[in-house]
């Protein structure tokens, strides 16, 4: 079975009502109002598709946000049997302050397609085509940035990684930036990060750090469409988080989940693994604006949007701007 165009459209058509519905949240400090918003859009327009889905994997537990939920059945049941990787809002503090680069994302693929795991946080590496083949997580990220580098016939200081800037990135960013390798920061968002390692033509080679699963699961399925390359591994919240008693228990539930779901926390996950299949797509519809979309643009009689579509199956990338009466 192939993903074909009113399939994708269809499942596009969901990141825009999800961008639509969080934009009058846009700098009004309220990033859980914002998801909400976003949620109750996105689970509106997956029911009323023509689609058999499941969200395999889905967004909200790290946050304590409203979120669909792991197991949720969407659509109205008539079509494919769909699997659906979701985060309504990669990036609701970007939507809560109004800074640039937020996105309404989702990866959908057939029964089967996706890893299934519990909202938790997951380590990444990631890189484009040309890299394909040459990572592997067992060892050191030096390592890991000496094969891309020779791979690409760059030095090290030619390099450029993109990583969140998080407390538990800062020393691995000093690091780098002490071998001359070029950071690029981002408060939020590694969906961004893994497009921006995976697009062609972009200037980022690898994007590497520990940011949530369900977001890990999406930058699969764009690797996997693209031609691209990610491994990662299921991280627990006092490895993630610090080694707190309260991280410590929220860690042993995690792994029993982790368990439970036929997948375990600290071994490493191929691309393969993630994403089995290869007929998959990736749908991301800009709230703010950013570097890669225009963010939702509020006219008189209707609303902008500028969206993102990648699909798998004919390893194809394309733009799509529309205009929604009001």
């Amino acid at each position: 079975m192939k993903l074909n165009d009113e399939l994708t459209n269809a499942i596009a058509s969901v990141t825009e009502a999800a961008a639509i519905a969080a934009m009058p949240w846009i700098g009004k400090q309220n990033k859980n109002a914002a998801d909400d918003a976003a949620v109750s859009a996105m689970r509106a327009r997956l029911n009323s598709l023509n689609i058999n889905g499941e969200i395999v994997i889905g967004e909200g537990e790290i946050d304590e946000a409203p979120m669909l939920y792991i197991g949720e059945q969407v659509g109205n049941g008539k079509g494919e049997k769909i699997e659906i990787a979701v985060d309504p809002i990669d990036g609701t503090r970007m939507v809560a302050t109004g800074e640039n680069n937020s996105l309404a994302i989702l990866a959908a693929g057939f029964e089967g397609s996706f890893l299934q795991a519990p909202d938790m946080y997951m380590e990444k590496l990631i890189v484009g085509k040309q890299a394909a083949g040459v990572i592997d997580l067992n060892h050191c990220l030096e390592y890991n940035l000496d094969a891309i580098a020779q791979t690409l016939n760059k030095s090290l200081e030619q390099l450029t990684l993109a990583i969140l800037d998080k407390p538990r990135h800062h020393d691995i960013i000093n690091d780098l930036r002490s071998k001359g390798i070029n950071v690029i920061t981002l408060p939020d968002g590694d969906v961004l990060a893994s497009l921006y390692a995976t697009m062609p033509n972009n200037s980022i080679d690898v994007m590497y750090g520990i940011g949530g699963a369900p977001e890990g699961v999406i930058s699969a399925a764009i690797a996997k469409a693209l031609g691209g390359d990610m491994q990662a591994r299921l991280i627990t919240r006092d490895i993630a988080k610090g080694n707190t008693a309260e991280n410590r228990e929220f860690a042993v539930s995690e792994i029993a989940r982790c368990h439970k779901m036929g997948t375990d926390v600290n071994i490493k996950l191929s691309l393969d693994t993630l994403v089995r299949n290869q007929d998959v797509m990736f749908a991301a519809t800009a709230i703010t604006a950013g570097d890669l979309l225009s963010g939702v643009n509020q006219q008189s009689q209707y609303l902008q949007t500028h969206s993102l579509v990648i699909n798998g199956s004919t390893h194809s990338l394309r733009y799509i701007e529309n205009y929604h009466l009001r």
